[in-house]
């Protein structure tokens, strides 16, 4: 198992929980190093919060542990494409490294639909690393809305 790898598997056990929760299944991760500064998942539903992304959410808790805003060392990990307002965050906090799973190709910030974190006309760019458990990534996100849109179906959630 790679590097890589290791943390999607802890960014989609955060997927999970917002499933759980009732929120599209996104996770994310802030990571230093082999260190875990953030965890978090998307949280719309529970904070009634349009912003309530998980990267928005991880990268907030990262500046408030570490006191600083400018994330210029650290690495974001998330199961889906960021949109185009946390990839907005993202070159916002100078976060130098993104690493997802799936692509997002309805409202992906970082290539489906918009390049919003290597826009050359921004002061920042950021190193992209996509296709980290793509399958599973991309898995859990379809059978969160099949469920919504077929009364009495059970699907599993969790990744095998």
């Amino acid at each position: 198992m790679s590097f890589h790898e290791a943390f999607m598997d802890s960014a989609l056990r955060e997927a999970e929980l917002a499933a759980a929760g009732g929120d599209v299944p996104v996770g994310a991760l802030i990571v230093c190093g082999d260190e875990i500064i953030a965890r978090g998942r998307n949280m719309r539903e529970a904070l009634n919060d349009p912003t309530a992304h998980a990267e928005i959410l991880v990268i907030r808790e990262s500046a408030m542990k570490l006191g600083r805003w400018r994330l210029h060392d650290l690495t974001l990990y998330v199961t889906i494409e960021p949109c185009a307002m946390c990839a907005g965050a993202i070159v916002l906090a100078r976060i130098p490294r993104v690493v997802f799973g799936a692509m997002d190709p309805k409202g992906g910030g970082c290539g489906s639909v918009f390049q919003v974190v290597q826009e050359p006309a921004l002061n920042h760019g950021v190193e992209i690393v996509s296709g980290i458990r793509e399958e599973l990534c991309r898995r859990i996100i379809q059978d969160f809305f099949e469920v919504r849109r077929t009364p009495g179906r059970n699907v599993n959630l969790q990744p095998s």
